[in-house]
């Protein structure tokens, strides 16, 4: 099987790949020894009889050593790459494998009894409020969405957004009649008389603004005269003019009751009424308003709207002294605060949190799970032994040492025991 180049693994795999060598090393090199130990002994075991005892332990413990070489080995590949039945068993049942962990995964960890016990024993909120009520922590997380936001913001498509935003205009502002609304608005405002306060403005506007302009009335009428007209009767004329504008518009504004008043009353009264009411006056501002705000006129106020706001909140967002981000911060600080030391509010949160989690592990579990299933089947067979590997590899050569050890020790005890009872 070909391995992954180190300088393509991970610092932690690299790390692994050289504990793994070295312990494979190891475990060679015992088995090495047992091997010159047992060609030593066999030599001379005619002349040195105890050494017999010594080549019944290496044998042994070759025997230990070569049976756990298989055993483990067979895990990963076909040892001596000869396919021998039943190994090279990690890359051949990858796929049941990825099952078997998926459902060992979903069953003992992904219930809703195991995620409602943790969450309930480690408090949520009250951890939470805590970590949030520092003001560096606040910051953090102030900062960090900020930045998400920002990222979002820049990736969403402006075209798009401008079109939603159109769309939305023409869906429930533009095309809904606007008559039968603004009638009844119109007549509740009648009714209260809550547009008296504009007519008192407009009243005492208009009485400013002749104060200030008497020379705007100069020839204003009197122009339209015939020329053999002395000029005093074009000031005269001018003069009354003026004066009856000011007389008329004080009285307005003196007489609650003036007949002007009345006329505008009357006037918006009827207006309500048709256009709640009359299909000519409904169609001539249904008219008026596709006229103001047509397709191209909509498109561009939405870009302008948009635009304005993204760049608004995108500069607020990147201002660590905005007023967006000072209070999204204190704001923060006030919710870890209050998350910190109110048992009620940590009750509530508690509760919302497991729910949600529990809700989610038992509707989403085997979603959930199905991941490690599915990385492991798209993993190449070569790929997926060799990450097994880097993981339990290391502990599996401590197997083989154990093996020639306890092969040798085993060796040597069959052989005194034989020893003993059948004699040399």
């Amino acid at each position: 099987m070909a391995r992954t180049p180190l300088a393509l693994l991970s610092p932690a795999d690299q790390a692994r790949r050289r504990s793994l060598t070295r312990m494979k090393a190891v475990a060679l090199g015992a088995l090495l020894f047992m091997a010159v130990v047992f060609v030593f002994a066999f030599a001379f075991q005619q002349n040195v009889p105890w050494l017999a005892y010594v080549r019944a332990a290496a044998e042994g413990g070759m025997v230990g050593a070569l049976a756990d070489w298989f055993a483990v080995t067979a895990l990963f590949r076909h040892p001596l790459g000869i396919p021998i039945p039943h190994t090279a068993i990690i890359p051949h049942r990858k796929d049941e494998i990825g099952r078997t962990l998926g459902e060992f995964v979903e069953t003992n960890f992904l219930s809703a009894e195991v995620v409602r016990d943790k969450l309930e024993s480690i408090g949520v909120a009250s951890r939470l409020g805590t970590w949030l009520s520092h003001d560096e922590h606040a910051e953090r997380v102030a900062t960090e969405s900020s930045a998400i936001t920002s990222a979002v913001l820049r990736a969403v498509s402006d075209d798009d957004v401008r079109d939603l935003i159109a769309d939305l205009a023409r869906s429930h502002v533009i095309e809904p009649e606007w008559g039968p609304a603004a009638g009844a608005w119109l007549g509740r405002i009648v009714e209260t008389g809550a547009h008296h306060n504009a007519v008192d403005l407009a009243a005492d506007s208009i009485a400013t603004w002749l104060e200030s302009n008497r020379p705007a009335f100069a020839g204003l009428v009197s122009r339209r005269l015939p020329g053999w007209v002395p000029s005093i009767a074009h000031r005269l004329v001018d003069d009354t003019v003026y004066k009856e504008a000011v007389n008329f518009v004080a009285a307005v504004r003196a007489d609650p009751e003036h007949p002007a008043r009345v006329a505008i009353d009357g006037y918006l009264s009827r207006l309500a009424a048709n256009l709640q009411h009359d299909p000519d006056t409904i169609a001539r501002l249904e008219h008026a308003k596709a006229t103001v705000f047509d397709s191209p006129r909509v498109r561009d106020l939405a870009a302008q709207l948009w635009d304005t706001a993204k760049n608004g909140l995108l500069s607020s967002l990147a201002d660590p002294a905005s007023g967006l981000r000072l209070r999204a911060r204190a704001a923060l600080a006030e919710i870890g605060g209050r998350l910190a030391s109110e048992p009620a509010l940590q009750r509530r949160v508690d509760t919302w949190v497991t729910d949600a989690a529990t809700f989610a592990v038992d509707r989403y579990r085997h979603d959930i799970a199905s991941v490690i299933t599915d990385t492991i089947e798209r993993w190449d067979p070569e790929e997926t032994t060799e990450k097994i590997e880097l993981m339990v590899g290391r502990d599996l050569q401590y197997i083989r040492l154990n093996g020639t050890i306890v092969g040798a020790l085993a060796g040597l005890t069959i052989f005194t025991i034989a020893h003993a009872i059948f004699g040399a």
